[in-house]
C-alpha cells in the first residue's frame, strides 16, 4: 500500500511539473486597451472562442459573438457580459456551413457596425458530413466559410487599419495534405469515414488555414491589414463532441494531464490579435505566442494560389 501511495505521489508530481513546463504555455503579454475597437470572434459560444471574447471585452472592445446555434450563442452572450461587466457584447448568428448565412451575416454587420478592427476566425468542426452548399463539412466550415467571411469584410478592415485577421489552425496541419483532385471532383477533402480518415481530413482543413493565411498576406501587402495563423495547443474544448463515445473517453483521459484549459489555449490567439511589433510577420504561423517555421508544404506558393483560386470559384467570388 505504501509503495502504491508513493508511486501515486510521484506520478502526480511528475504530471504537475509536465503541465507547468509543457502544457500551460506562455501568456499574451499585451496590455493593449481596445476601447473604441470592434472585434468579431467566430465560434465564441464555447471553448477558446468564448475565453478570447471575454479577454477582448475586458479590454474595452465591442465584441461580436458570431455563432451558429442561437440558443448557445445567447447563453454565451450573458456569460461574457456577466464575466466582463461590458454592455458592448453582441450576438450575431453565423453558420459557416452555409454561404447564404455567411453573406447575410456580413451584410447585417456592415449595415449596423461602422468599424472592424480584428477578425478572429476561430470556429471549427471535427466530423464528416456535408454543408448546405454540398461541400465536405470540415472543408466548408473550417476553410471555405472563413475564406468567404474574410473577403466580405476585408474592405471594412482596410478602412479601419491598422487591423488584423487571425486564423486559428492547428499543429495537425503538419499531417495535412490537400487532394486537389478530390476537391475538384467531390468538393471535399476526402470521402472516408474511418477514424484515421476523418482525422486526416481535419488535418487537411487545418493546412488550408495556414495556406490561406500565407496567400492572404501577399494580397494584403501595401495595406494596413496583417494576418496570422496559429496553433492554440491541445485544448479541453467541445470540438470533440461529435466523435464516438470511445474516442471521447480516450480524450477525456488525456485531457486530465496533457490538455490546456480554454484560458491557456486562447493566449496565442490573443498574442496574434494584440501584440504590437509583429506586423512584419504577417502571413506567418504562431505556436505558444511565438512565431514558428513551417514545413515547405505549409508555405507552398503554388498550392496556396491553387487553393485560393479554387476557393474563389466555390464561393462565387471569381
Amino acid at each position: 500500500m505504501c509503495t502504491l501511495l508513493l508511486y501515486a505521489v510521484v506520478f502526480a508530481g511528475a504530471a504537475y511539473i509536465f503541465r507547468q513546463i509543457f502544457v500551460k504555455g506562455k501568456r499574451c503579454k499585451s496590455q493593449l486597451n481596445l476601447t473604441g475597437k470592434t472585434v468579431i470572434v467566430t465560434g465564441s459560444n464555447t471553448g477558446i472562442g468564448k475565453t478570447t471574447a471575454i479577454d477582448l471585452a475586458k479590454r474595452g472592445a465591442r465584441v461580436i459573438l458570431a455563432c451558429r446555434n442561437e440558443q448557445r450563442g445567447l447563453s454565451a452572450l450573458e456569460e461574457v457580459k456577466k464575466a466582463t461587466g461590458s454592455s458592448q457584447v453582441v450576438f450575431m448568428q453565423l453558420n459557416l456551413g452555409s454561404m447564404k448565412s455567411v453573406r447575410s451575416f456580413a451584410e447585417t454587420f456592415l449595415k449596423n457596425e461602422s468599424r472592424l478592427d480584428i477578425l478572429i476566425n476561430n470556429a471549427g468542426v471535427y466530423m464528416q458530413g456535408r454543408t448546405s452548399d454540398g461541400l465536405g463539412l470540415m472543408f466548408g466550415v473550417n476553410h471555405i466559410g472563413h475564406f468567404l467571411l474574410t473577403h466580405l469584410l476585408l474592405d471594412r478592415l482596410k478602412q479601419c487599419g491598422p487591423s488584423r485577421i487571425v486564423n486559428v489552425s492547428s499543429l495537425g496541419h503538419n499531417f495535412g495534405n490537400i487532394d486537389f483532385d478530390c476537391l475538384t471532383t467531390h468538393n471535399a477533402l476526402g470521402l472516408g469515414t474511418s477514424f484515421k480518415e476523418v482525422f486526416q481530413y481535419y488535418c487537411d482543413s487545418k493546412l488550408c488555414n495556414v495556406l490561406f493565411t500565407h496567400e492572404l498576406a501577399k494580397k494584403l501587402q501595401g495595406t494596413q491589414v496583417t494576418c496570422y495563423s496559429l496553433h492554440p495547443g491541445a485544448i479541453k474544448t467541445e470540438i470533440w463532441r461529435n466523435t464516438s463515445s470511445l474516442m471521447q473517453l480516450a480524450i477525456a483521459s488525456l485531457m486530465a494531464f496533457f490538455f490546456k484549459n480554454p484560458v491557456q489555449g486562447s493566449q496565442t490567439t490573443l498574442h496574434c490579435a494584440l501584440q504590437q511589433g509583429i506586423e512584419h510577420l504577417s502571413g506567418r504561423y504562431f505556436n505558444n505566442c511565438t512565431v514558428r517555421d513551417v514545413y515547405p508544404k505549409a508555405k507552398d506558393d503554388v498550392a496556396a494560389k491553387r487553393l485560393w483560386e479554387l476557393s474563389e470559384k466555390l464561393t462565387g467570388l471569381a
